[in-house]
């Protein structure tokens, strides 16, 4: 009896975990470069004194959805997706240097240029750093160029480049933040091979249908386990009436 209520009460909890993470991608399938977390469950037993016999459910994040997010085009000067792979190193609230899709740039009121996140993007030297201009260019190689205040149309000068990486996904984690960062907590080389396409964002690869019935799903996996546990609770019950009667 004590094994079903165990198994049903941990299956409930782990479930409503992993519908936290469904959630949370719904939630941020609007974001931009956004990548999407996976869960799955698995049957864990309980060691201690004696045999296992015990057994409970685990839900955990095996991996995080790598998959390219759609392209699309918005013809703004800033915004740019990555061409292929690759990432965009930006510093973190922490001052680390991570990793993102995210593309969508902006100059903020010092002048530095960050992403839709508010996370500064780096280049050769650190925080790229834009004087006022007229126009400002970003190259497929993710250089920055700009024609300052007052120029003819062919003067461009160019300010910084764009610190683009492409190490393996298998030594990338994701942080709480929702950057990515080495495993190794080194930071990654900047990768000349790296492209980019000025003018567009990548969106979301979160497929909301596709999250959708999966928080259907798990939500009746939640009832039917709260089911089970009120089924033990009724058997308990009549168990203490038969004994009752003997």
């Amino acid at each position: 009896m004590d094994r079903m209520l165990y198994l049903a009460m941990s299956g409930a909890k782990q479930t409503m975990q992993a519908q936290a993470i469904a959630t949370h991608n719904l939630a941020n399938v609007n974001t931009t470069g956004f990548k999407a977390d996976l869960a799955a469950a698995r049957s864990m037993p309980v060691f201690g004194e004696g045999h296992p016999s015990r057994v409970y459910a685990m839900t955990e994040r095996p991996g995080i959805d790598f998959a390219p997010g759609t392209v699309q085009f918005t013809g703004n000067e800033l915004d740019f997706a990555i061409n292929g792979e690759g990432w965009i190193a930006v510093q973190a609230v922490d001052g680390s240097e991570a990793y993102t899709r995210r593309g969508d740039l902006r100059i903020n009121a010092n002048g530095l240029l960050e992403n839709g996140a508010g996370q500064l993007i780096l280049g050769d030297g650190g925080p790229i750093a834009l004087p006022p201009a007229e126009k400002i260019e970003i190259g497929v190689d993710g250089t920055i160029s700009i024609r300052p205040l007052g120029q003819d149309a062919n003067t461009l000068a160019q300010i910084d480049r764009i610190k683009l990486v492409n190490p393996p996904i298998t030594e990338l984690q994701k942080g709480e933040d929702g950057l990515f960062r080495l495993k190794s907590g080194e930071q990654a080389e900047a990768d000349a091979v790296v492209k980019i396409m000025p003018g567009s964002l990548e969106a979301s690869n979160v497929n909301a249908v596709a999250e959708m019935v999966n928080m259907i799903n798990l939500q009746r996996q939640f009832e039917m386990q709260i089911k089970a546990m009120k089924s033990v609770e009724e058997n308990d019950a009549s168990a203490v009436q038969m004994m009752r009667l003997a």
